[in-house]
């Protein structure tokens, strides 16, 4: 896609601060930092989004994710790590080119707050929903 900067970025148009490369997947620092070492794992071809992937290209990116993260954990020392993937534009998806986002932990204090609210179940609906999304594997 021409007008991709992450497209961009792979051909090398666009400059990167790349932290691990091969045939099929790019990871490069995200300009924003969000925690020191944050890092965006893509596909090299173009894919807007997980709901575009192809089980190839799944596995292609999400098989490197494990090892980048084992990269930024011992050279960073982080004590953990978020991975964010946001799919669509109302999930916060700005780049409609699929990435993934790794974000080390190095301090409780580091700014980045990831919640979930808590909320009683209903163990009824759940039933329910569950047998409306059931995937025959």
């Amino acid at each position: 896609m021409t007008d991709c900067i992450f497209c961009k970025i792979v051909a090398g148009e666009i400059p990167s601060s790349k932290i691990y490369e091969d045939d099929q997947v790019l990871a490069f620092l995200d300009i924003t930092q969000v925690t020191p070492g944050h890092t965006l794992v893509i596909p090299k071809s173009h894919v807007a989004d997980i709901f575009d992937m192809d089980s190839e290209v799944a596995s292609s990116v999400f098989a490197r994710v494990p090892k980048i993260a084992r990269q930024l954990k011992e050279k960073l020392g982080a004590k953990g790590l978020n991975i964010v993937n946001n799919n669509g534009e109302i999930a916060g998806q700005t780049v409609f080119h699929s990435h993934i986002h790794l974000l080390p932990r190095l301090e409780e204090t580091d700014g980045l707050d990831i919640r979930f609210d808590t909320h009683e179940p209903d163990f009824e609906k759940l039933g329910k929903l569950a047998q409306e999304l059931y995937l025959e594997a």
